[in-house]
């Protein structure tokens, strides 16, 4: 699963990588967790690509609550197509949620230590993504969004059974266009991002708490054999 990430990179560099005009500035976000705000890059009706803020936990259009969005912050990628939380967004609303990093949590016996992976040369890359909008009885639409998983590359292997689907910036037209996806189209995008270019580093347990967010959170401690728990 991918249950925290970072976007740490500038304004200007995630315009580049998605070729858009740059988001409004926006401050380096080193813990971002479930129901909080996030950008992605979408299709508008037009079909160019737009930045918009959204909420990190797809909320289904038939949803009676907002809170079913705590359960949805992923996705299968094997099974999005037919679930019906995921379905219309599948066919219709795909997006991208742009990251330089994720976390996964490893057990030990003392509890469970985070690491962070990312691309070894710290570029930003892009989460393959679903997005929603949701009118509760009172109040304002609600836009939100899921991050697809797909099983393992070998190197998160050894951290989780499941993690991000990683999109090359080649797929991300293919990936964001607002017409239904082949099951071809789709099995050949949704596949766990090689592992070569990418590393995992022990980092301190801080990233636990939501509340904290800034760049203790990537600072690598001890090692993935003799955790340094704090």
């Amino acid at each position: 699963m991918c249950g925290r990430y970072t976007l740490t990179v500038d304004a200007s560099v995630l315009a580049t990588l998605f070729d858009i005009e740059p988001l409004m500035e926006i401050e380096p976000r080193y813990n971002i967790a479930p129901s909080q705000l996030v950008p992605i890059v979408r299709a508008n009706p037009q079909g160019e690509r737009e930045w918009a803020m959204v909420r990190w936990g797809l909320i289904p259009s038939w949803a009676k609550d907002a809170k079913i969005g705590n359960r949805l912050i992923n996705a299968r990628a094997e099974t999005a197509a037919e679930k019906p939380s995921f379905r219309s967004a599948y066919k219709r609303r795909r997006c991208l949620l742009p990251a330089d990093g994720f976390y996964e949590w490893v057990t030990f016996e003392r509890g469970k230590r985070p690491s962070y992976i990312r691309f070894s040369d710290g570029r930003p890359f892009s989460f393959a993504g679903l997005w929603e909008s949701w009118a509760p009885p009172e109040g304002e639409t609600v836009e939100s969004c899921t991050i697809l998983t797909t099983h393992p590359n070998s190197l998160i292997s050894e951290l989780h059974d499941r993690m991000p689907v990683i999109l090359p910036p080649d797929r991300f037209e293919d990936w964001i266009s607002q017409g239904p996806l082949s099951p071809e189209g789709a099995e050949a995008m949704l596949l766990p991002f090689p592992p070569d270019e990418m590393e995992a580093v022990p980092v301190s347990t801080l990233v636990n708490s939501p509340k904290n967010d800034d760049p203790r959170c990537v600072e690598p401690v001890g090692s993935q054999g003799t955790p340094d728990f704090d």
